[in-house]
């Protein structure tokens, strides 16, 4: 390449995401100076929609934003609502949510990191490729995914968008003997996720470390999955600082930048990130013993002693401990199963504001409703993991770009190359592109 000339990429779409996008990067002298995540998709306008709306509809509207974590939504929007009318659902009913929301964690990771993921770590174009390579290891990613699909069947009715949530709880709560069987299937999805967790940790890992504030919600007594308190764990070090869910979009604010359809969003003005790594360096000592020694097999280090993973190249490894947990899980609730008196508590309708915040798969998601007194939907607003987590996304892969420029210099890589590290790093996040837009086609402007 002669000096002052300029190499324009393009890829039509990104591969092994839910979603499409695309991405520019600007290469100056060497130094890849801009790189924009450009999601193009039409803006899906659901809090439009949901206005004017009986507040038990959301549930089940917001389901459908997602047919990967259809629970996610609902979940949120159920305690959004539930807040707003001044409802609190605990004891066993808040349990059988959390079961349902492990089914949905176990069959999105497994999916994730069998197909989506692994190929990225093993020199194969895509899961078909992977399946005739390693075989064995895409059989057990199926299984564990069928048996997330056999949780969340079983709960919510159907294994996508599921339709047996409700405010309050559930239309119809499982029986003890329906549940029994799902403990074996359970119980040998647990040897799974362990085979899960040795086999990724023996991936090879690039470099790298990212900088961002580690967002994700918390509690004292367990690691957090269905409820907790949004909790930011500082990139420089320091103690973590909480805030109320009622007080997210004073903290995390959205603004929309020209070259995409999803909001970007900043933590009290600074990139930040969540999902797996944020959850686990905000929750990781709270995992139970038997997640805490797979983390520590598999190279993680032991969170208990502070330690943290920040190479979102190892963010598989976390996956796949984060799959074992929600089986653990998963099994301790259907063990001790007592069916509730009711399948659900009253939700009455009153107006006011109320807000929700669970854990999805790949991130914090938040919802806030509100209500006029007699229960109809005035105003909403959703902020989904992936459009928080744009900003970061962008500056790994800057960085990302920088490292193969930096080591095919002065040749610098070829269209081919760069585009595939391009997407590797953007598969470290587990984007759900289409559940960001209110990727990938690759643009290299080099001078």
């Amino acid at each position: 390449m002669t000096h002052g000339s300029t190499r324009v990429l393009r890829i039509s779409s990104l591969t092994r995401v839910e979603g499409e996008g695309g991405l520019h990067l600007r290469v100056h002298d060497g130094s890849v100076t801009e790189a924009r995540l450009r999601i193009y998709e039409a803006p899906r306008f659901f809090e439009a929609f949901l206005r004017g709306r009986h507040c038990t509809e959301p549930p089940d509207i917001t389901a459908r934003v997602c047919g990967i974590c259809p629970v996610a939504y609902q979940l949120s929007a159920c305690q959004a609502v539930e807040d707003a009318c001044g409802v609190t659902v605990d004891g066993t009913l808040a349990e059988l949510r959390r079961l349902l929301y492990c089914g949905e964690w176990i069959e999105s990771h497994a999916l994730h990191i069998h197909l989506l993921h692994a190929p990225d770590f093993l020199g194969c174009a895509d899961a078909v490729e992977l399946a005739r390579s390693h075989r064995v290891a895409v059989e057990r990613g199926l299984r564990l995914k069928q048996a997330g699909n056999a949780l969340v069947e079983l709960l919510g009715g159907r294994s996508i968008h599921p339709v047996n949530v409700r405010l309050g709880g559930f239309h119809r709560a499982p029986t003890r003997a329906e549940l029994r069987p799902l403990a074996e299937r359970l119980r040998r999805a647990l040897d799974d996720a362990w085979e899960t967790v040795r086999w990724v940790s023996g991936f090879d890992f690039p470099d790298a470390e990212c900088d961002e504030d580690l967002l994700a919600l918390a509690r004292p007594d367990r690691y957090a999955i269905e409820a907790g308190t949004p909790t930011v764990v500082p990139a420089g070090g320091g103690p973590a600082r909480s805030f109320p869910v009622a007080d997210f979009t004073e903290h995390v604010v959205e603004r929309q930048v020209p070259h995409s359809t999803a909001l970007r969003s900043e933590l009290d003005g600074r990139r930040h990130l969540t999902g797996a790594l944020a959850r686990y360096g905000v929750n990781g000592r709270l995992l139970s013993p038997l997640a805490l020694q797979a983390a520590r097999e598999g190279g993680l280090g032991d969170p208990a002693e502070g330690a943290a993973c920040r190479n979102p190249f190892r963010s598989v490894v976390v996956r796949a401990v984060e799959v074992l947990y929600a089986v653990e899980e998963a099994l301790r609730i259907v063990d001790g199963y007592q069916p509730p008196p009711r399948p659900h508590v009253e939700v009455p309708p009153r107006a006011g504001t109320g807000h929700g915040a669970t854990e999805a798969p790949r991130g914090l998601l938040y919802h806030r409703y509100t209500l006029d007194a007699a229960g109809l939907v005035t105003d909403a607003r959703l902020v989904p993991p992936t459009a928080q987590n744009q900003a970061a996304i962008e500056e790994h892969l800057r960085r990302t770009a920088q490292t193969r420029v930096d080591a095919a210099h002065p040749r610098l890589p070829g269209e081919a190359e760069l585009t595939a590290w391009c997407e590797r790093a953007v598969r470290n996040h587990d984007p759900c592109i289409s559940c960001s837009a209110h990727f990938l086609e690759l643009t290299v402007e080099r001078h």
